[in-house]
């Protein structure tokens, strides 16, 4: 079977690599637009399942990625200059660059054909493939060429935000709420690696605006918001990969399939990155879209099935991402909150995780919080 793949991103990566690696007759081309050592942003994350899904699927490029984790199980909240922590909650964290690297590596010793600074954006170009996986990214090609058939839709997003990374490690997921007389900043902040952590920041468009941020050059924004973060950064600098200002885009399909083409990855779906799951939706499509290849063999019914199969919980997710998000996007409401009730709600926002859940990984907060709650009566 010929199988072409537009974009060298995880989805479109462990795909090819599972397919080759079961079916080395299969010709699996990856066109990346691309150099193979370009990526967009700093670290990301993985959960204690998505890391099992890897190893059950292939353990040799689950090793080398595992093997470069960070690890960490709690959850630090910072309100008003307090840090509460929440454990139980097991992440991983790994520099992006480094996972692709790791991904074009096995692909390419399983003989997949990968291109790079590849752009692939028009239909004759797809076309004498018995498969189309468009892995290419929230700003998808195929899927604008398509649209009347994908029936796509992109909500942008009020809030702005902007990656960075720093020197300073932050030993677990930390949100950082931070207000100064321009508004409310938040930090999204996560270790990747022994020397480096992402530091994401997203604001209002109220606060963004007030700040001057439609103003300000790259690196005036920078300093500014060292300045926000001074004392949770102990000085040190922020790092620009270049760094700019972006609205969360959040993409939804009403149709995932048109023809022998189908998306995967952050062509077809986004989730907001305040719950850590937009390279866990990759690789679990990924590994969905190559299910659904073995078990239906014809290529028209195993795209139909990956759908059917895979839809529900995508819904699922982007459903609990969306409360996440929007729940951010209003957190202005909530600075008036003690730190000990501000870090309850976080945890409980999305609807996954509800007190007993959140009792069973971390009794000692609940026990904590309800302590609090009582010497507050």
């Amino acid at each position: 079977m010929r199988t072409l793949v537009i974009g060298g991103g995880p989805a479109g990566l462990y795909f090819s690599l599972l397919a080759k690696k079961k079916h080395p007759d299969w010709e699996i081309r990856v066109a990346e637009r691309n150099a193979p050592d370009a990526t967009f942003g700093w670290g990301v994350v993985f959960n204690d399942k998505t890391q099992n899904y890897l190893k059950d699927n292939d353990e040799p490029s689950w090793r080398d990625i595992t093997s470069t984790f960070q690890m960490w199980d709690n959850v630090d909240v910072i309100h008003r200059g307090k840090k509460v922590s929440i454990r139980g909650n097991r992440f991983a964290g790994i520099r992006r660059l480094t996972l692709l690297q790791i991904l074009q590596k096995h692909c390419l010793a399983a003989g997949v054909d990968v291109r790079f600074q590849t752009e692939l954006a028009k239909p004759e170009q797809w076309a004498g493939f018995d498969l189309v996986v468009a892995a290419d990214g929230v700003n998808s090609i195929v899927r604008r060429t398509y649209a009347a058939e994908f029936g796509p839709s992109v909500d942008v997003r009020p809030n702005r935000y902007v990656w960075y990374g720093t020197p300073t490690l932050f030993h677990g997921l930390t949100l950082i709420f931070r207000e100064n007389a321009d508004g409310l900043w938040i930090a999204h902040a996560y270790k990747f690696d022994a020397n480096t952590s992402t530091f994401i920041v997203e604001t209002d468009p109220a606060t963004w605006t007030k700040a001057g941020m439609d103003r300000k050059d790259e690196s005036a924004a920078r300093r500014y918001l060292e300045g926000v973060f001074a004392d949770d950064l102990k000085g040190a600098a922020l790092l620009s990969n270049k760094s700019a200002w972006l609205n969360f885009n959040l993409v939804k399909n009403r149709r995932w399939v048109h023809g022998n083409t189908v998306l995967l990855g952050d062509a077809l779906h986004t989730a907001h990155f305040s719950i850590g799951s937009g390279t866990r939706l990759a690789f679990e499509d990924s590994i969905a879209l190559f299910e659904a290849l073995e078990a239906r063999k014809n290529v028209p019914s195993a795209l139909a099935e990956f759908e059917r199969a895979r839809r529900p919980k995508v819904d699922d997710l982007q459903a609990a991402a969306q409360t996440s998000m929007e729940w951010f996007e209003n957190a202005k409401k909530d600075m008036r909150l003690d730190p000990e009730d501000l870090a309850y709600i976080l945890m409980t926002r999305s609807g996954k995780i509800d007190r007993e859940n959140l009792k069973q990984r971390d009794p000692e907060f609940v026990a904590m919080y309800d302590a609090w709650k009582q010497g507050r009566k």
